[in-house]
């Protein structure tokens, strides 16, 4: 008697993770269950599964691709499901259908789901190849989509969009901050003493001060900007190497932050010098 068909689903919500995982014990799988990514994360690890089964949104955006792609990494052969209640996202669904065995558009009916486990067990497939980039490859990629997506988040902000400057200067420091950032993300274990080189953070706090920017429309800039980074970063997850990932993450944190530092300091600096300085000698009135 061949053994029964382990199935792993993943959910946020309560219903739909206790309804049907049961309806999926009654067809004859033997299921296991999580509605967090760290819990799906940690099942990966302890134990054996034939068919993932997961929504695409767990708590945030796109952490099932998180999911997905350790259950690649740690257990090639098994069949992976992506669930999405968004089928009008012709091109993102097209891109899942790349990295997992097939998705399913919610609801989904249990007779077509089951028929689509069997299928897919059936004529099972080589399993993907788990992803190999880091955080530095994908800056180094997408530095025209995250400086566009920049420029049209500081468009579109009511306080940034007011201010008259052209597009090429509200982004032009972009391109190589990006640069070196991924040169920053590249060492495997960098050093704990290495100094983040801040000369273009420093000449853009300058150059923002002269364009007319205030304090915090300095800060609202590099926010928007992260934002980018974040986005860019969470959509292409599934060829990300993420045994790497969260080292990656807390060093780009961190040499964020320490380039909003540099930016601020060298701005206010700029803001001191133009301000003129009384003489010490002269006698207020």
């Amino acid at each position: 008697m061949a053994p029964p068909v382990r199935i792993l689903f993943v959910d946020d919500e309560p219903g739909i993770l206790t309804t049907m995982s049961e309806i999926l014990r009654q067809h004859g799988f033997e299921v296991a269950t999580a509605s967090r990514v760290d819990e799906a994360l940690a099942a990966i690890t302890s134990a054996h599964f034939h068919v993932l089964i997961s929504d695409l949104n767990i708590g945030q955006p796109g952490d099932g691709f998180v999911v997905v792609s350790a259950m690649r990494r740690t257990q090639p052969d098994c069949v992976t499901l992506i669930l999405t209640g968004f089928p009008g996202f012709e091109t993102a669904l097209e891109a899942i259908r790349s990295q997992v065995d097939d998705y399913l558009i919610k609801p989904t009916p249990i007779p077509t789901l089951v028929s689509l486990i069997e299928r897919k067990l059936k004529n099972r497939q080589p399993g993907k190849a788990a992803g190999t980039k880091r955080i530095a490859d994908i800056l180094r990629e997408h530095i025209f989509e995250i400086t566009r997506r920049a420029l049209e988040e500081m468009k579109a902000d009511p306080s940034l969009g007011k201010l008259s400057l052209a597009e090429e200067e509200r982004i032009e420091h972009i391109p190589q901050l990006l640069a070196d950032l991924a040169v920053r993300l590249e060492p495997a274990e960098p050093r704990r003493d290495e100094p983040v080189s801040t000369h273009g953070a420093e000449a853009c706090g300058r150059k923002r001060y002269r364009m007319g920017y205030t304090a915090p429309l300095l800060i609202t800039q590099m926010r928007l900007l992260e934002r980018a980074i974040y986005d860019v970063i969470h959509e292409n997850l599934l060829s990300m190497n993420l045994s790497h990932f969260m080292l990656d993450l807390k060093r780009l944190n961190d040499t964020l932050g320490v380039q909003l530092e540099h930016t601020f300091k060298a701005y206010l600096e700029a803001e001191r010098r133009s301000v003129p300085q009384e003489d010490p000698g002269q006698t207020r009135p």
